[in-house]
């Protein structure tokens, strides 16, 4: 199988936007008597969208929320989060490698980030344009570690790139629960250990620690001769 498109998870991988999300996900669970940690955040929460993140950190202190309650505190988190977004960075080599695949392949994002944050993002960074499609945590029923993420992108890709199967497709993703969510797709990933160390990242086909430096050649070498 050879190489025919690429899918970016968001938060942790184009955008240094991990450090924000913990302060909105953080603020938002003050008014419930709730306080995290980044420890807490990072070992327990990245990776899943809100909705999820925000019901596991009430579980995990003692509080099984109504579902009014959950949506209503996964209100306050997004709107904290738009009010930060104008201060999230790209990461290094983020908008070199886009605008590199995006000229030879069909890009697209599969995100827990909500998708009208992610094209607000994009547009912001001049990148919206090179992304066929946008997956995100408002558009499937089952976030990562789930495959659907992944095989919902793979779906509006294959429908400019026909026939696309996922053994055709390159993920870049950050963590464990979005290494899974490809790998159950079906697809070659690159874990980028922004996030996360290396060592935690194994389960990727290939870890690399910054998107510097990555060029075409050398990740279509990923799919083999």
């Amino acid at each position: 199988m050879a190489m025919r498109a690429a899918i970016f998870d968001f938060d942790g991988v184009i955008v240094d936007s991990e450090p924000l999300h913990f302060q909105a996900l953080r603020s938002s669970l003050l008014p419930e008597g709730i306080q995290i940690d980044e420890k807490e955040y990072y070992s327990g929460y990245l990776a899943y969208n809100d909705r999820t993140a925000i019901r596991l950190a009430l579980e995990a202190h003692g509080v099984s929320p109504p579902l009014a309650r959950l949506d209503a505190i996964a209100r306050r988190k997004a709107d904290l989060f738009s009010e930060l977004a104008s201060k999230i960075p790209l990461f290094p080599g983020a908008a070199e490698l886009v605008r590199s695949l995006a000229a030879r392949f069909p890009l697209a994002i599969a995100s827990g980030a909500l998708h009208g944050e992610i094209d607000a993002i994009l547009r912001g960074a001049g990148l919206r344009d090179a992304f066929a499609a946008i997956v995100g945590a408002d558009d499937v029923s089952r976030g990562k570690p789930d495959p659907e993420p992944y095989v919902s992108a793979m779906g509006l890709l294959a429908e400019r790139t026909p026939g696309l199967a996922p053994a055709e497709c390159l993920v870049f993703e950050d963590s464990m629960a979005g290494i899974a969510s490809a790998r159950a797709a079906g697809m070659t990933v690159v874990a980028v250990a922004h996030s996360y160390p290396p060592e935690k990242l194994g389960a990727a086909h290939h870890v690399v620690d910054s998107l510097v430096g990555l060029d075409n050649d050398g990740l279509r070498a990923l799919f083999g001769p």
